[in-house]
């Protein structure tokens, strides 16, 4: 498994109904991206150096199990979608409960913003090789630049 965040669930992300809140599912996954970009060697120093930076174009969250209060999670990743020179790409994270039960299917486009500019560019070719170690779906696409 892609694993790339494990953590509590914390009080403030419970809602009325003492379940995850619906956003808290987005902040997951969000770390877990985080994470994993750092684990293959793009650590967010490289990203404020080159004043460049991740932007999404959608997220989608499927529920499938509701995750309580005092639970734990497990977030894996793995590109789905990219185009050759990753200027573009999809990420699937799948959110699992404690007891190992899938709870969340999250879906996000993205691709890379130059901050200064506030246009999308690539990423630099030394950049773009260790991008290229994300896990990949099965299903995985690669995409005509």
């Amino acid at each position: 498994m892609n694993t790339f965040f494990e953590g509590p669930v914390l009080w403030s992300q419970i809602d009325a109904n003492m379940h995850l809140r619906h956003s808290a599912y987005a902040d997951f996954a969000a770390q877990a991206r985080l994470s994993m970009l750092d684990k293959i060697g793009l650590d967010a120093t490289h990203f404020v150096q080159l004043q460049i930076g991740p932007i999404l174009f959608r997220e989608e969250l499927f529920y499938h199990r509701e995750i309580g209060a005092n639970d734990k999670v497990q977030v894996t990743c793995e590109m789905t979608k990219c185009k050759a020179d990753a200027s573009r790409w999809s990420i699937k994270h799948e959110i699992f409960r404690g007891d190992g039960t899938k709870s969340a299917t999250v879906l996000v486009d993205g691709a890379w913003i130059d901050t200064r500019k506030r246009k999308l560019t690539g990423l630099p070719a030394d950049l773009l090789e260790k991008f290229k170690a994300i896990p990949r779906s099965e299903d995985f696409v690669e995409e005509a630049i």
